[in-house]
């Protein structure tokens, strides 16, 4: 499964959590530990903002591993929220479109995860997605089509605008309970992991789930100002992190502690 990082605090340069770190995202990319899949070389991306509402994105279909114009952005872009992801693909075509992060207006999503069944259950996903978000909709994964089902559940209002006046943390909890109903039900049981992070510009969330499943690993450190929350640790000591349950979504609003909450009942 793939592996990321999401960051929100005082303004750094990318380099300090995805390059230079001696479990760095890149590190991952090559040996994952707690990683279905040790590899993660089906591309990668990154995401991050700066004077702008929306953010920037950079995707790439080369290992991260293998392309040395990453260690060069991540050396001078800088941002106080920013997401990093390396790819490994579950049954769906390897190309820039299916690189995440994914972004739409202020919105920023990244995903580890899966819909088993996915052939088969791909037009009742995107089903959830309306109309107006549709165009949006330019790849093939599982994880694009949560993205844009979220957005519909709640931010799409907020797509083109700011982002901070709707609430994320339910729209995702109903998108989420609509895919575990459809794996039980269409699915006949099929296994759903959702461990994704999301972001406005202002604000971070990350969830932990699963159905049928135990769900992907997650971790998290708060340092003063700066929260980072990863697949698995930056070091091979595990000491200074902490462990988000399953069935979890943490949040890490600006000027405002890290909080945690159930996400489903």
């Amino acid at each position: 499964m793939c592996r990321w990082i999401a960051y929100r605090g005082d303004t750094v340069a990318l380099e300090y959590y995805v390059t230079q770190p001696s479990h760095s995202l890149v590190a991952q990319s090559m040996h994952a530990f707690e990683s279905t899949a040790a590899l993660n070389g089906d591309g990668f991306g990154l995401g991050w903002y700066g004077e702008h509402p929306e953010p920037g994105l950079f995707h790439e279909l080369r290992p991260a591993w293998s392309d040395e114009n990453l260690r060069h952005l991540c050396r001078h872009l800088r941002s106080g929220l920013f997401f990093a992801h390396v790819r490994a693909a579950t049954g769906t075509a390897v190309n820039r479109t299916n690189c995440h992060p994914f972004a739409c207006g202020p919105w920023l999503f990244m995903h580890n995860g899966l819909v088993d069944e996915w052939p088969r259950l791909r037009r009742h996903v995107e089903a959830l997605i309306p109309d107006e978000l549709y165009p949006r909709r330019s790849g093939t994964t599982d994880s694009e089509a949560i993205f844009l089902a979220i957005l519909g559940n709640g931010l799409m209002g907020q797509a083109h605008g700011n982002g901070k006046d709707r609430d994320p943390v339910a729209a995702v909890a109903r998108t989420v309970a609509s895919l575990t109903e459809l794996v039980n039900t269409l699915g006949g049981g099929a296994r759903f992991r959702f461990t994704a992070a999301l972001a406005n510009g202002h604000d971070l969330y990350a969830f932990r789930y699963a159905a049928n499943d135990r769900a992907n690993s997650l971790y998290y450190r708060v340092s003063g100002n700066d929260v980072v929350v990863v697949s698995e640790p930056l070091e091979r000591d595990h000491e200074n992190w902490i462990v988000v349950p399953g069935n979890t979504v943490l949040t890490a609003r600006a000027c405002e502690p890290v909080e945690m909450m159930p996400l489903l009942p």
